[in-house]
């Protein structure tokens, strides 16, 4: 059968389309298709990219928020931690009958109300006595000359503190030995800090 001249040349023009036609030499065409291929997949990765970033920034924000809500909640639960530990330390340490009662009551809602703290990523902060100061954690309340404890490092803890998710929520309030304390400080550096401290506290 055969072919009419329309039917010949819209097939010529079909191939040119196709770029059957082409000179099998001239591989212009093909590197054209890799190179708008290379575009459309940069254009991919980097929407698959900007897609990552703005679910992690979501999800960050979101942890931010859920943090600050739980941070407000604690601080204000910290009030109750506080009474409770003054109600102790106020209690008669020879309570006996209706009153030891009343004692291993408080001790045993604080200890549930620590654990409650602890199970929620809620820390006390509170150093002991020769901790090294972190002023992250702690606040230095007042400084004062010690033979017991290096300078710089706390003496007593005045009220602890609490921190959430490593991220301080109170810092635990302390005092702090002076510069020149320690067991090694001489008699007359002793006498120097205490005459410091003395005229410290009069002003």
């Amino acid at each position: 059968m055969n072919e009419t001249p329309d039917a010949f040349e819209g097939e010529t023009e079909l191939n040119a389309e196709a770029g059957l036609d082409a000179d099998p030499g001239d591989l212009s065409h093909v590197d054209a298709i890799i190179a708008e291929r290379d575009q459309w997949r940069d254009r991919a990765l980097r929407a698959a990219a900007e897609a990552e970033n703005t679910r992690r920034r979501s999800e960050a924000q979101m942890n931010d928020a859920r943090a600050y809500a739980i941070q407000r909640f604690a601080r204000d639960l910290l009030g109750v931690a506080d009474n409770l530990e003054r109600a102790l330390q106020a209690a008669p340490k020879n309570a006996e009958g209706a009153e030891a009662g009343l004692i291993t009551g408080l001790e045993m809602t604080q200890k549930a109300l620590l654990q409650a703290f602890e199970t929620n990523g809620l820390k006390r902060v509170a150093p002991e006595a020769g901790e090294g100061f972190d002023p992250n954690l702690h606040q230095a309340m007042m400084e004062q000359p010690s033979d017991q404890v290096e300078g710089g490092a706390v003496i007593q803890t005045l009220q602890a503190g609490y921190e959430l998710f490593g991220r301080t929520v109170r810092p635990a309030m302390v005092v702090v030995a002076a510069k020149g304390s320690g067991p090694q400080a001489s008699a007359a550096d002793q006498a120097a800090g205490n005459a410091a401290y003395a005229k410290a506290a009069e002003q």
